[in-house]
């Protein structure tokens, strides 16, 4: 399937679009208008793009069925401040709900039974239920089109970072299992960044991987491992010498032929058992 975006309708596209790039992060915007009327709402189009300076930006798109600008855009070129509260598991209903399209003047707070709380260097509230809150002054607003769907970068600074107690780990640091994050997806589907969906993978920072192109032919042929088991043996240093693969041999029971040492290899990637998984394949 191939598809050019001038040639099918916005809502296809639109659903191509946010059904294959995911899970996206949850900008839930607090701002005011000019007279300190609160607005709150969610946005997936959101991320974080430098840490010095510390730049967040989200982008609150033209409605694809009105070609009208949101409030949260309107009050942003207005104040040219916001705080984008961060959401979690807890509170991904009352988030939904207040992406309802409430008349201006509307306060999603009172709407959601969320709770504002007052900003220490910007006049939008925060939100209280939220893990972490950032408060941001708006560098600047990039208008992208003029056509319905068009989105408008806010470019952020965050000023200050709010973040509950309950989600720190013992070094101070935020507890991946503990902030129980919720990302958007396609159509009405939402990703919970908990439990079994949690994984590590070993970032190549201390090391220089060897690269899949250093493995032997047979590993990198094999019709049993994987592409992320060659991404896990490649990201190694240094296969392991012949004396410590003899001596893994010597004392473990290893199959004598290929497949069966590459299905053991994979079942040990599985568990993480990369030296291991080399001695099996190099025996």
């Amino acid at each position: 399937m191939k598809i050019k975006p001038e040639e099918v309708s916005l809502g296809r596209l639109h659903n191509y679009m946010l059904g294959s790039i995911g899970p996206r992060p949850i900008a839930f915007a607090s701002t005011v208008d000019k007279d300190g009327n609160r607005n709150l709402s969610p946005f997936s189009y959101f991320n974080v793009f430098s840490t010095h300076p510390p730049i967040a930006i989200f982008s609150p798109a033209k409605s694809g069925r009105t070609n009208t600008q949101k409030n949260t855009y309107e009050n942003v070129k207005e104040t040219m401040e916001v705080v984008i509260n961060v959401v979690n598991h807890d509170i991904v209903q009352q988030m939904s709900l207040s992406s309802t399209a409430y008349a201006k003047g509307v306060d999603e707070f009172v709407k959601s039974g969320l709770t504002p709380i007052d900003s220490e260097m910007v006049k939008p509230a925060r939100v209280k239920e939220s893990p972490v809150q950032l408060e941001c002054k708006v560098r600047e607003v990039v208008e992208l089109g003029d056509e319905g769907g068009s989105g408008n970068l806010i470019i952020c600074e965050i000023l200050m970072i709010h973040i509950d107690d309950a989600v720190l780990d013992e070094e101070g640091g935020i507890d991946q299992t503990k902030i129980d994050l919720v990302g958007r997806m396609g159509g009405d589907y939402y990703v919970r960044a908990n439990g079994e969906a949690l994984f590590t993978v070993p970032k190549p920072i201390r090391n220089l991987g060897m690269g899949v192109d250093q493995l032997p032919e047979d590993i990198r042929k094999s019709p049993v491992l994987t592409g992320n088991d060659l991404g896990m043996l490649g990201n190694v240093e240094a296969l392991p010498s012949d004396e410590e693969v003899n001596a893994y041999k010597n004392s473990n029971k290893v199959p004598e032929d290929i497949a069966g040492k590459h299905r053991l290899a994979h079942e040990l990637l599985k568990s993480e058992k990369i030296d291991e998984a080399f001695k099996v394949l190099l025996s």
